[in-house]
This record gives structure tokens, sequence and C-alpha cells, in this order.
């Protein structure tokens, strides 16, 4: 699983991209995606915490960090630290062209590619960032030019041996979120994905979005031609060197 670091309050940090492939129909249409349960049992009553249990709550949680990730709370109560989350996403990303040199769909200085499937971005947020700020922080660090409303945060959890997912409000702070599950991400972990989670809402996208889609479909065409082709070939060649071989005059 690859991973990244990248921070709300620094701009200086680089981005890898991976092109893991280029069809945007890596799952089936019109079929919900696998895993966890989406049920509003994982969502949580609001519970708020004095600046005493802030603390209380901080100190035990760095005491739990084994990934040195821990939380540092600032005296105006204001509290910082990281989360990880894990990008989901089932159609391509768009950004500007220049990111992405390779073989893939461009139009008017913008290509569309998918990301690498399991790639987790680990961001260092404070207790005010909402929910709305992190998405839209994850999106300008990844250079990506789509609409972040087309995108949410989700929570996975696990309950009575059940795991859970739910959409979180534009309003929540992962930060807390995260403070008050602990740092194990087996207990509490995010996930962005789009907004969609069955069949594939194209009226949602731009003309110059569904234009690159159609160019990825001609590349993909192509190259599954080019692929047919030569295995055939490669029969025809074998049939060819069976009939000689049987036929040959002695």
């Amino acid at each position: 699983m690859s991973s990244g670091y990248s921070s709300l309050e620094e701009e200086e940090s680089e981005e890898f991209f991976f092109t893991a492939r280029t069809s945007f129909f890596g799952r089936p249409q019109g079929k919900a995606r696998p895993g966890p349960q989406n049920d509003q049992k994982g969502r949580e009553t609001l519970i708020y915490l004095s600046k005493e249990e802030v603390k209380e709550k901080i100190q035990n949680y760095n005491s739990s960090v084994t990934d040195k990730l821990k939380m540092t709370l600032n005296s105006n109560g204001i509290y910082t630290g990281f989360i990880k989350v894990q990008m989901d996403l089932c159609r391509p990303i768009t950004v500007p062209a220049s990111m992405n040199p390779g073989k893939h769909a461009h139009n008017n200085n913008k290509t569309a590619f998918h990301l690498s499937e399991g790639y987790v971005n680990t961001l260092h947020i404070s207790s005010t960032n909402t929910v709305r700020e992190v998405i839209e922080a994850l999106l300008k660090k990844f250079l990506v030019t789509d609409n972040p409303a087309k995108f949410a945060l989700y929570k996975r959890c696990h309950k009575e041996d059940q795991v859970y997912m739910c959409k979180l409000s534009d309003r929540e702070h992962p930060l807390y979120l995260r403070l008050v599950a602990g740092p194990r991400t087996e207990m509490l972990s995010f996930v962005l994905r789009e907004h969609e989670t069955g069949e594939v809402m194209w009226e949602a996208f731009s003309l110059p979005e569904l234009q690159n889609f159609l160019r990825i479909l001609d590349k993909e065409e192509d190259e599954q031609l080019q692929i047919l082709k030569r295995r055939y070939a490669a029969y025809r060649d074998k049939l060819e060197a069976a009939l000689g071989g049987v036929w040959k005059p002695g």
C-alpha cells in the first residue's frame, strides 16, 4: 500500500502520482462497492470535551501511538495532529497535463487518469479543520481540478464484530474523531470516495471530463484490439507450423 504525507499548513511536500490503469470501469456498474456496510449505526453522538478532558485524551493518545504521529495541544486550546486518508476512487481524477506526461487522455491542458488503488495520504491538520477543508486539501495536494463537491469523506469503524462505513458531514472535525477513537486505524479510519456508490452519474461531469473519458475508451479499445491481433497471429503461426510438419513430404 502506498502512502504520502501532506499538511494543511505547509505546501512544500511533494506528492507522487501513480497510473495503475486507465479504465474507469474498475468496478461493475450498478453494483455497490464490496466491503463494509454503509449504515447509520456508524454515526456517534458528538461529545463535547472540556480543555482538561482534551489534555488528558491527548496524553493517553500519545502514549498509545506507535508511528510517532502524535498530537500537540496549543495554549489556545486548539490541538494539531495527523490523520491518514485512504483514496478509494472508482473514476479517474483530472489534473494539469504537465503533471502527468504519460500516454493518457489530454484535453485543454488537462489529463484524466486513475490514482493507484489503496493509496493512503497522511495529513497534518488541526482540531478546527472541517471535513470539507480536509477534502479540499487532499485535492489541492494532488493538484486535482475536479469539483470538491463530487467527493465525500467517510469514516470506517468496527462495532460489534461488524465494519461500518459512514459518510461524514462537511462540518465535522476529523481530528476530533481521531482523538476520541484513539490512534488504532482498525478502530477508525478515513476513506475518500466519490459521492455515488452505484451507477456513475455522468451528468455530474463537465464536457471536458466526458471528452477525456471517451479518449480513454478509444485508447483502451485500440490497446485491446492490438492484443487480440497479436494473440491470434501467434495461434496462426503455431497452426501453420503444425500443419507444415504433418504434410511435409517424405
